[in-house]
């Protein structure tokens, strides 16, 4: 898969991309991801790209035509499929399930907002769909495109070491993932399960099930009951 991040600050976005599993991910070819300066499409001498909006208010808003230039230019060098996403709170929230529809794309282009907001005209004429990753605000789109970027990387063959790493996680079979311990066997006081010591593989899953299940209904219990309403 290839993904195409559409941002005012591209430095600041792929100084994260080259770190951990998404920057091993990179250099393998098991995901490809570039960070386009949408500045760098201005027309304007002094490459501005915002402007007051129209009908008063605070603040600067994108303006259409570095922007619409910027995703044209790029989305017309894509081969394959391609779905454009502008990152917006506004958006549909982004969950695993979503990050598994977008497997199907060959090519992704995230598109980064700023200042107050985009001009609505370049929304419309450059996003497929636009998608949030929660009720709250950011003061740009670069760091809802990076979990977008991430999530759907560690779904992608060779990003991650072994394709299980990510089978029992947190979310990946609507559930919660359970609690996970590692050496010394006692710490403060406190002891790892005798089940995980025990080396019996059934007995171990079963626990492992049990801990997501009642863990969910604890802390997230309105995840069983959307599982329950499909």
């Amino acid at each position: 898969m290839r993904i195409e991040i559409l941002t005012l600050f591209p430095e600041t976005v792929r100084t994260y991309l080259s770190e951990s599993v998404i920057g091993r991910g990179i250099k393998n070819g098991a995901v490809e991801i570039n960070c386009t300066n949408i500045r760098d499409y201005s027309t304007n001498k002094h490459r501005k790209v915002d402007d007051s909006p129209f009908g008063g208010g605070y603040g600067m808003v994108m303006s259409c035509q570095p922007l619409v230039d910027c995703c044209r230019d790029v989305t017309s060098k894509l081969e394959g499929s391609v779905r454009r996403i502008y990152m917006s709170p506004q958006g549909s929230v982004f969950t695993q399930k979503k990050a598994k529809e977008l497997l199907q794309y060959d090519n992704l282009v995230l598109i980064c907002g700023h200042y107050e907001g985009v001009d609505e005209r370049a929304i419309l004429l450059c996003a497929d769909e636009e998608l949030s990753v929660g009720d709250y605000v950011l003061t740009g789109g670069e760091l809802p495109a990076l979990i977008v970027s991430d999530c759907i990387s560690r779904l992608l063959p060779g990003v991650l070491k072994a394709p299980e790493c990510s089978e029992d996680e947190s979310l990946e079979n609507g559930l919660l993932e359970y609690p996970q311990y590692t050496r010394p066997r006692v710490f403060e006081g406190m002891e790892v399960p005798e089940v995980l010591l025990s080396g019996h593989e059934a007995n171990i899953k079963k626990w492992r099930y049990e801990q997501s299940l009642e863990r969910t209904k604890r802390k997230r219990p309105d995840l069983l009951e959307s599982e329950r309403n499909k």
